[in-house]
């Protein structure tokens, strides 16, 4: 269901929400387990798998703009989106089955099998995670209802990224499995096996039960890159965009490096109570950013959440041995402002998709989301390709006790440059200008173009020409 009222039906927002539990599957394995499971117990060198994981995300720097320019452009009796989600989920699930499940092999096997099936699992999670998000923002163009509509669905993706979190002491605490190396195989097999069916299943209700918004026959023939370049002209935008990637950096980095830091810095192993209690935390108080986005404008909401996310998370830094009650007591006040920092971007991103709507009279949501995904994906690859790399070249060893310089230097990446990133983004917010006066002035500035009586630019200032050329 598409809808331009302020009221969604619950059902259509559950519909659209669930996917992303799903996909998280995507997540937290992959990037926080996976490769642990591939270092320690397959056998791959650390720095190789480090590389490996920064070059995937650079293919993901091609297909991910792509895929966004390919489904707007996608013309079928189901819609731009549904054919992407539904299909490409079943081939999303079939990577990953064959990526957790690595048959034993020499080194070099292994190492080229994990290469193999991340850059599919990529691929197809690109072909179904960039018109799943692309579809969120034509559902509504209501201001704040589309906060509560990507709290929904973040507040799923947290809910799965939590489930995902917790799912390989479940299993293997389900079925009784040691912890050893065939323990080990045991429970990846496991998760896949859980996960898939979840996967295609959530896919296919999403894609059965959102009615795509009609567009035009045939979109006007522009470029990709042409249209990238477009872009470049919605500074809102480019402002969100660079302040959530620079943020993202620094967050993906602890997600990279939890388990690492908790072993060999704590001293403690604890790692999934503390994962369990920063999503748990985020998953809580998301409800409450929602409401405070409705009162004091999204702006602000992100910018707060931030400020407390990376305010309590700071003091990491300084924790040592035994500080694992201290490091919990951060986790959980650092997890308040957690699923705001998710949810309230997505929110805003739909605005400024409704912002160049105003400016090319096209409707080009995947395109932005394909510029999204890079900026997530990046900041993905720097966490876990430069935050791995570096901890080999600082002399990390598997299984063993680490030297002074690589303690250090998982602080460091773990605490510090995070925190860094996140008030560097923090600033650049500050220069957001689309407000909920704003987006009401460029909706009715997009009905007026539709109706063929001009249209005015609200960002633009007084003293230049405001009114836009017919499109």
């Amino acid at each position: 269901m598409v809808s331009n009222n302020k009221s969604i039906p619950f059902s259509s927002k559950l519909a659209y929400a669930m996917p992303a539990f799903a996909l998280a599957i995507v997540g937290i394995p992959v990037y926080v387990y996976i490769p642990k499971f591939y270092t320690d117990v397959v056998g791959i060198n650390i720095t190789a798998l480090g590389y490996i994981m920064f070059s995937v995300r650079i293919f993901d720097a091609i297909t991910d703009p792509a895929i966004g320019y390919i489904s707007d452009r996608t013309r079928t009796p189901f819609g731009r989106r549904q054919p992407y989600i539904a299909v490409g989920s079943i081939f999303v699930a079939i990577a990953m089955y064959f990526l957790f499940n690595p048959p034993a092999g020499s080194i070099n096997f292994e190492t080229i099998w994990f290469g193999i099936f991340i850059y599919l699992l990529f691929l197809f999670w690109t072909a179904v995670t960039v018109p799943f998000e692309s579809l969120g923002p034509e559902i509504t163009f209501d201001y704040h209802e589309r906060t509560a509509l990507f709290g929904l669905r973040d507040g799923f993706l947290i809910a799965g990224t939590l489930a995902a979190a917790s799912s390989p002491a479940l299993v293997q605490w389900i079925f009784d499995l040691k912890a050893d190396a065939a323990g080990e195989r045991a429970k990846f097999f496991w998760i896949a096996v859980i996960y898939a069916p979840i996967l295609i299943g959530t896919c296919w209700w999403c894609a059965v039960s959102i009615r795509e918004r009609r567009v035009s026959a045939e979109p006007e023939r522009i470029g990709m890159w042409k249209g990238l370049r477009q872009v470049t002209r919605n500074r809102p935008f480019m402002v969100l965009l660079i302040a959530y990637t620079v943020s993202a950096i620094g967050n993906n980095l602890p997600a990279t490096l939890i388990l690492f830091y908790v072993q060999y810095v704590l001293q403690s192993q604890l790692a999934d109570l503390f994962l369990l209690l920063y999503f748990v935390t985020g998953i809580a108080f998301l409800p409450l950013w929602i409401v405070l986005s409705r009162r004091t404008d999204k702006k602000a909401a992100w910018i707060t959440s931030m400020l407390i996310n990376t305010g309590a998370f700071i003091g990491v830094f300084f924790l040592g041995p035994g500080d694992a009650v201290i490091y919990g007591v951060l986790v959980f006040l650092s997890g308040i402002g957690f699923g705001a920092t998710l949810a309230i971007p997505s929110a805003i991103q739909a605005d400024v998709i409704d912002y160049d709507e105003l400016l090319t009279g096209e409707r080009r949501e995947g395109q932005y989301i394909g510029l999204w995904s890079i900026s997530k994906k990046f900041a993905a690859a720097i966490g876990i390709g430069a935050g791995l790399t570096i901890l080999g070249l600082a002399g990390y060893a598997p299984n063993a006790e680490q030297p002074p310089e690589v303690l250090f230097t998982l602080r460091v990446l773990y605490a510090l440059v995070p925190s860094l990133c996140n008030f560097a983004a923090i600033l650049i917010a500050f220069a957001y200008p689309i407000s909920s006066r704003i987006h009401r002035e460029i909706r009715e500035s997009i009905a007026r173009r539709e109706q063929g009586l001009p249209a005015i630019n609200p960002l633009q200032p007084v003293s230049e020409t405001r009114q836009l050329d017919g499109v």
